[in-house]
């Protein structure tokens, strides 16, 4: 039915990098169902890999008795002898059965047997493989886009980069390469799901692991990261060995490990700080480029009080607050910064300190709500369908500030986008964002 089996088993192990047991046991079952089918379920009948004769032998045993009752799983001692002349009363005499008398149908369902074994064995193989390479970078070719999601091409197998897990301000193209961090690996009806991610902070600590050699060795180690994915992101890091400089290590000669990180991550700003077990300095060095002043402690609240020299409120808080909010993130510790007019109490150029902050807080405020109104995804702008949404997003269009900022010229060069759908497109943009 098969023919040699040693030559076939041998090649399936090394192209598929299936084990040989778990082949012949498939086609052990392949043709132990086969003939069941065959030859009726009340038969005792087994399966057995011949591996010198490269083949499936297969036996229907049956009980040596006086009186034969039932022809299926009895045989009497006359018949017997004609087998085995050593057989007694009781015995279990194993017939071998001509699996040539199988027809078209029982080959087919032994090969579709076969094929489901050689399937699941396949999938257990990768799940294990990514679930060792969990926290791992891996590298693939963008394949598809789903709803947003972007679905990778791995070779063996397909990943998922979600679009939570996909930094706002990067856009793929079908057939380009993308690198994440291996996020999780799930069990699915039709196979493991790998599930990248390019916004987790692991990500770009295993990237400075790859460009810097002394991380890779453990001469340096990145103590904790924290990110903005697409805007900034810091890295606190520690050097075991005294002649080596820690934030040196990873900025490079002329900044080029680090610049090789930032390429990676499409223009992401990082800064690399010395790590503290203290938290008062490690809070100093996490709010770089400030200056600070003071820092006062409360251990129980798990928090940290920052005096700053009035001009250096605005730095140390950041764009949007991203400063004081990444230091954070990094320390583990809720910070608040004060100024060091606000800390002895005095008025400046009429105004309190709490108004002053209190305005500079509101103002930050105001600009990250208009921010993250541009940042939606452009599924939330009415008239946007599934065919539309594709062809958006394979163009570069992903958020509703990337509408605002092109022309309606620009969007009929996309297929299936006339004069009268970019016009809407571009007036729903607007609408949603109240201009």
């Amino acid at each position: 039915m098969f023919g040699n089996l040693t030559h076939i088993i041998e090649q399936v192990e090394k192209d598929k990098g299936i084990d040989k047991k778990i082949l012949i046991e498939a086609l052990e079952s392949a043709m132990l169902k086969a003939a069941e089918k065959r030859f009726g379920p009340n038969k005792m009948i087994e399966a057995r890999y011949a591996e010198d004769a490269g083949e499936i032998e297969l036996f229907v045993f049956k009980t040596v008795v006086e009186k034969v009752e039932n022809p299926d799983v009895e045989i009497s001692v006359e018949e017997a002898h004609k087998h085995d002349p050593e057989a007694v009363l009781g015995d279990s005499l194993g017939l071998k059965l001509d699996s040539r008398e199988f027809g078209r149908i029982d080959a087919q369902t032994a090969k579709q047997i076969i094929i489901q074994k050689v399937r699941e064995a396949e999938r257990d193989i990768v799940f294990r493989e990514y679930s060792e390479k969990k926290g791992e970078v891996i590298t693939g070719i963008v394949q598809r886009f789903e709803r947003g999601d972007i679905v990778v091409d791995l070779g063996r197998t397909e990943a998922l980069l979600p679009r939570k897990e996909q930094v706002r301000r990067e856009t793929y193209r079908q057939g380009e390469r993308v690198r994440g961090l291996v996020l999780d690996v799930r069990t699915e009806a039709k196979g493991p799901q790998v599930i990248m991610s390019r916004t987790h902070p692991g990500f770009i600590m295993k990237l400075f692991q790859m460009e810097v050699p002394e991380v890779y060795e453990g001469i340096v180690e990145i103590k904790a990261a924290a990110r903005e994915p697409g805007e900034r992101a810091k890295v606190a890091v520690v050097s075991n060995n005294m002649d080596v400089d820690p934030v040196g290590a990873c900025v490079g000669l002329k900044g080029s490990r680090v610049q090789a990180v930032v390429q990676e991550l499409k223009g992401e700003k990082i800064d690399i700080i010395h790590w503290s077990e203290d938290p008062a300095v490690l809070a100093k060095n996490a709010l770089s480029p400030a200056q600070v002043g003071k820092v006062i402690v409360d251990e129980d609240e798990r928090s940290l009080e920052v005096i700053v020299p009035d001009e250096q409120l605005s730095l140390a808080i950041g764009k949007k607050g991203q400063n004081v909010r990444l230091a954070a993130k990094l320390t583990g510790w809720k910070i608040d910064i004060h100024t060091e007019t606000e800390a002895k109490g005095t008025q400046k150029e009429g105004m309190t300190p709490d108004e002053a902050l209190r305005r500079e807080v509101e103002a930050a405020a105001t600009r990250e709500a208009e921010e993250a109104l541009l940042s939606e995804d452009i599924t939330k702008l009415s008239g946007i369908g599934e065919k539309t949404h594709k062809a958006l997003t394979e163009a570069g269009y992903k958020t509703v500030g990337d509408i605002l900022k092109t022309t309606s010229e620009a969007l009929q060069e996309i297929d299936g986008i006339g004069e009268k759908k970019a016009g809407a497109i571009i007036k729903a943009a607007r609408e949603f964002a109240g201009k």
